[in-house]
């Protein structure tokens, strides 16, 4: 796949992720945020929960999009979630800290398949 294929797949699969977020009650305080550790794929706070949600987006038939959520990108999130939390002054505050897995299913059309969300999974 070529990447601006794997670029449009990966922006459509945060777009339903954002999406998804909003109707459970978060306002995305943030997305495609850069530390220099990496991107933080979105960010969003319902007034009492943080979460730093990574998404993960895949072809439907090309394996399960928490293949790429290993031991070492977990590491990579939480120390982009704490370059965030010391670089944004104007940040929500919480009372919670969350970390989520959101996996997208598209199909060859660009229609959604699946999409599963992981509350605190790592």
């Amino acid at each position: 796949m070529s990447d601006d294929l794997r670029h449009r797949l990966g922006r459509l699969g945060e777009d339903l992720a954002a999406a998804h977020l909003e109707r459970r009650g978060f306002e995305v305080v943030a997305r495609n945020h850069r530390t220099r550790h990496g991107e933080i794929d979105l960010i969003g706070h319902d007034g009492r929960t943080l979460v730093f949600a990574e998404v993960k987006t895949r072809r439907a038939g090309s394996g399960a999009p928490w293949d790429a959520l290993g031991p070492a990108k977990r590491r990579q999130v939480r120390r982009m979630a704490r370059a965030w939390l010391a670089e944004t002054a104007d940040r929500p505050r919480g009372t919670e800290l969350r970390f989520d897995a959101i996996g997208v299913v598209i199909d060859a059309r660009g229609r959604l398949v699946r999409l599963d969300h992981l509350e605190g999974a790592f």
